[in-house]
């Protein structure tokens, strides 16, 4: 099994069995409060609020590190503009025009692990929410904006289909790529420029398969005479427990304890 982000993992854990809703606000809190930190006591107090999470999810650490393989090339990227282009006072090297600052390497350290604990943190909501709660929690947050005419079902519809098909979509890439490769396609090497017109085979194949399946959903949601929100019942309802208490509460003291090193 190779999870990826959007991929929903079914289990009993207390954050399966929290609202939606509930975990949608925590993930955008937990988001806000790691762009707050800035030091290294801050991240590895985040870091530690994610490791207890991925505990309480049950969710295996070896699928939640596996989910994070597509960041090792942005990660790298940021880490390495951070280093070149990031001054500071204290100077480590200086070759021609380089130059590293000690104060550019912490920087770039810095916001590998912010991206890494952001994707993290996001990666657990969809990996205990499935789709169909997902749609359900986000149309109900956004549901006051009613007044204003905002398309609250359509919205929380599509983001749903979006997260729904990262999973499907990255099998059929990987898919692609191995059948491109058993005919002679060489995707690691040569030049950069060559490297990106090697991947022309494998993009064309997979936008004709994502305007079929696009295609297919349509016509399926259509013989289920699925006509939007309006007049829409539900087989599950929504409501809050003790698991959105205890996790609300946790969510509550790491944000006040950031709140606190920031000041």
């Amino acid at each position: 099994m190779k999870p990826s982000i959007g991929q929903y993992i079914p289990g009993n854990s207390i954050l399966h069995k929290s609202d939606p809703r509930t975990k949608l606000v925590m993930t955008v809190l937990y988001m806000v409060a790691v762009m707050f930190i800035d030091t290294f006591l801050g991240y590895g107090v985040a870091t530690l609020f994610l490791i207890i999470s991925v505990i309480a999810s049950r969710i295996p650490v070896k699928m939640v590190l596996k989910s994070l393989k597509p960041l090792v090339f942005i990660v790298a990227f940021t880490v390495l503009l951070n280093i070149f282009f990031q001054k500071g006072e204290t100077l480590l090297l200086s070759v021609w025009i380089i130059e590293i600052y000690l104060e550019g390497i912490l920087f770039a350290v810095k916001m590998a692990i912010r991206i890494i604990i952001l994707v993290a943190g996001a990666s657990l909501l969809t990996f205990t929410t499935s789709s169909i709660s997902l749609t359900d929690g986000l149309e109900r947050l956004m549901s006051p904006l009613a007044v204003i005419r905002f398309p609250a079902h359509d919205i929380a519809m599509m983001m749903s289909i979006a997260l729904r098909f990262i999973p499907t979509f990255t099998e059929e890439t990987d898919r692609i790529m191995k059948a491109q490769s058993s005919r002679g396609a060489e995707f690691d090497t040569g030049s950069f420029m060559q490297k990106i017109k090697s991947f022309i085979p494998v993009i064309i194949p997979l936008i004709i398969s994502a305007f079929r399946r696009a295609e297919d959903l349509a016509v399926a949601m259509e013989s289920r005479c699925y006509r939007g929100g309006k007049g829409r019942t539900r087989f599950r309802m929504l409501k809050f427990s003790w698991c959105d208490a205890v996790i609300s509460c946790f969510m509550i003291a790491f944000f006040a304890v950031i709140i606190i090193f920031k000041l």
